[in-house]
């Protein structure tokens, strides 16, 4: 449990300023930025799992980065299409509940942000479910297919159910600071965002070991 709270002071440790010098702008570069931040929190986790005490990881070599970037965003991208058809097919009906409202434009845009809310709730669950453990394996093994060895990942929350609960735990809690406490704060959004990805990818190592 220590080792998990310890997650939320990971990204302001000794060393971390490398971390948001070069995370900031990547950020700001999204949808581009996206491969070498998660290439990124590979790499955290993995340094995490090795010595929880660290500092955040240099960003380095690139090309790894880079690669693992691209292969873990492969699951995420397969695993969040079916949610994102099911928002769009969502769309209509959800339009016919908002009859009510007489601007067409802003029917259509509730409508979505209705559609959108009720296929976020189960694509979140399964995400949190999926991507922790199969993450915190293939940062351990470096083998793109723990990555998509999905029954494996159930097996280690089925296995380590209190380890995964509160590596969830730190997750939710560490996205909602940077998406709300943070942005309250005046501190920003885009910080916010990296501040919940570090936290998650220290936080995520604790299941390096399953």
């Amino acid at each position: 449990m220590d080792r998990v709270a310890g997650s939320f002071g990971f990204p302001f440790r000794p060393g971390a300023g490398r971390a948001w010098l070069i995370g900031i702008p990547l950020l700001v570069l999204l949808p581009l930025g996206l491969v070498p931040l998660l290439g990124y929190t590979v790499a955290v986790v993995r340094s995490a799992a090795a010595d929880p005490d660290a500092g955040p990881p240099p960003w380095r070599p690139l090309p790894r980065l880079l690669l693992e970037g691209l292969l873990v965003a492969l699951p995420i991208v397969l695993l969040s299409v079916p949610f994102a058809l099911l928002a769009a097919a969502l769309a209509v009906p959800a339009g016919w509940l908002l009859a009510g409202v007489a601007d067409p434009f802003l029917r259509s845009g509730l409508a979505l942000v209705v559609a959108g809310a009720v296929a976020a709730l189960p694509w979140g669950i399964l995400l949190l479910v999926l991507m922790p453990p199969a993450t915190a394996r293939f940062a351990r093994s470096g083998t793109f297919r723990d990555l998509l060895d999905l029954p494996a990942a159930v097996d280690t929350v089925r296995r380590r159910f209190p380890a995964w609960n509160l590596v969830v735990v730190a997750i939710v809690t560490a996205w909602a600071i940077g998406l709300s406490g943070v942005g309250l704060a005046l501190v920003g959004l885009v910080p916010g965002v990296l501040y919940a990805m570090l936290v998650s990818a220290h936080a995520t190592a604790s299941l390096a070991d399953a």
